[in-house]
């Protein structure tokens, strides 16, 4: 066969296998294409996730980083937490902080007019500074002319200390409080300078449960008292004493606590005396300051949903040891005081106390009766008193309110004593005043209140007095 032949038999196979190869070789190129393509996306995929991995990383860090930011935060606002707390309390520290002092009170001046229907009252008198019944001229067989005063007075201004100590488990507390009212020493002239004397009106120290020192009585419910720009108010219906003293609280529910004290003890006896040149009978009012035991004083004060309320108890030995008289008395009281809260608000209430017994008349209406009356054979007798008062306080708006207050004391003496023997003394006293107060700012009030008070004797004879006062209060 010669070549030709053979050329002719092998040109078709060979084209075919051309063709094919070509089309094998698209197809390769085709899957090196596609797999280049995925080799590229599973490269990004896998950088992506690289990506994807460093930033969970760091959110991580920085999730851990804030963790630890938070945790360092918490520990130093915990330790800050003492000196918020500090800075949050008015006052200041003493003793390293162990001791924290508050200062506060009131600057306060009132302006009276002052009538008196049956005589007059000596100028810078407790009389002229406030009410007090037993002050009120009564009219004599030769009448005195009535007569009209005019005062102006910052003496209510008060001012205190309030101790706090900080002791592992335990309450101490000091507290000290004064004012320029009731200082018995001299006093100064309304000529010049108008300088008065600091009094001492409480100081006791608290330790848990425990009240030793001056304070309030036991017998006496504070919170009763109603508001008013003179220096009690409701005098002659309350009792109103402050003195040495040792308490014990304790509190019997979340409602209810009892106070049980031992109290300074303290006769003040009467007795008609002959006085002066020539001689008249005159009443002679001692105070002893020779009793041997203290007075009782337990009060239980009870909480409820409508009000305050509290009932309290008084046993005194009453002595006097004069020489010409040694005598001892009993003397005992019941109290019982409360405070009725109403009004959508609260904004209203109704303030009474009514009080009984015998003996007691140094702690009711500011002495207006005499703890015992001294007899001719030399002993002690007893006087028996009903005091009492109500004052209803209006809320006219949050900044503005009114007062309206009743007050009353009735004595009775004992028997057995010459016919007319107590015509000089107190027998009745009553009040009725109203006010009105405004606060145009928080700690400081303005009130114009007026009042009516009576006194009569045993004789029948009887003095009365018009008041009309103004207030300005600054409390800090």
């Amino acid at each position: 066969m010669t070549g030709a032949a053979l050329f002719a038999l092998s040109a078709p196979s060979a084209y075919a296998d051309t063709k094919k190869e070509k089309e094998l070789e698209a197809r390769i190129e085709a899957l090196e294409k596609a797999f280049g393509s995925l080799t590229g996306q599973l490269q990004s995929s896998q950088a992506e996730n690289v990506q994807l991995r460093a930033a969970v990383a760091q959110a991580q860090a920085n999730s851990a980083d804030a963790q630890a930011k938070a945790s360092e935060a918490a520990k130093s606002l915990e330790a800050a937490k003492p000196a918020l707390a500090a800075a949050k309390q008015d006052g200041f520290s003493v003793g390293n902080g162990a001791t924290r002092i508050k200062i506060g009170g009131f600057l306060k001046t009132v302006v009276t007019m002052s009538k008196w229907d049956d005589g007059s009252v000596a100028a810078n008198s407790l009389g002229r500074d406030f009410y007090l019944p037993s002050t009120i001229p009564v009219r004599t067989a030769v009448p005195a002319r009535s007569t009209t005063n005019n005062d102006y007075s910052a003496k209510h201004t008060r001012l205190w200390l309030n101790l706090d100590s900080n002791v592992a488990g335990h309450v101490l507390k000091g507290y000290l409080e004064t004012d320029f009212q009731t200082s018995a020493g001299t006093q100064g002239s309304e000529r010049t300078t108008n300088g008065y004397n600091l009094a001492l009106r409480r100081a006791y120290v608290q330790f848990d449960s425990l009240t030793v020192g001056q304070d309030w009585s036991t017998f006496q419910n504070v919170a009763t008292l109603p508001e008013s720009t003179d220096f009690v108010g409701t005098t002659e219906g309350t009792v109103f004493v402050r003195q040495p003293l040792v308490r014990y609280s304790k509190k019997l529910s979340n409602k209810a606590t009892l106070h049980v004290a031992l109290e300074n003890g303290e006769t003040q006896s009467a007795v008609m005396a002959p006085v002066g040149t020539p001689p008249a009978l005159t009443i002679v009012a001692t105070e002893n300051d020779q009793d041997k035991l203290p007075d009782i004083a337990a009060r239980l004060n009870v909480t409820t949903p409508v009000g305050e309320f509290a009932l309290a108890g008084l046993g005194r030995q009453l002595r006097v040891d004069s020489g010409a008289v040694e005598d001892t008395a009993f003397g005992w009281g019941v109290s019982g005081s409360g405070k009725l809260v109403f009004g959508g608000k609260k904004q209203h209430d109704l303030r009474f106390m009514a009080t009984y017994g015998e003996g007691l008349g140094r702690y009711v209406g500011l002495n207006f009766s005499p703890d015992a009356i001294i007899s001719a054979a030399g002993r002690l007798e007893t006087p028996r008193l009903f005091a009492g008062f109500a004052a209803l306080r209006i809320g006219l708006t949050p900044s503005v309110r009114t007062n309206l207050m009743a007050s009353y004391q009735d004595v009775s003496y004992p028997g057995g004593f010459a016919a007319g023997y107590f015509n000089g003394f107190n027998e009745t006293a009553y009040s009725f005043a109203g006010n009105i107060f405004w606060t145009p700012a928080k700690g400081f009030d303005v009130g114009a209140e007026y009042r009516h008070g009576v006194r009569e004797l045993v004789s029948g004879a009887t003095g009365q007095l018009d008041r009309l006062e103004f207030a300005a209060k600054y409390s800090f």
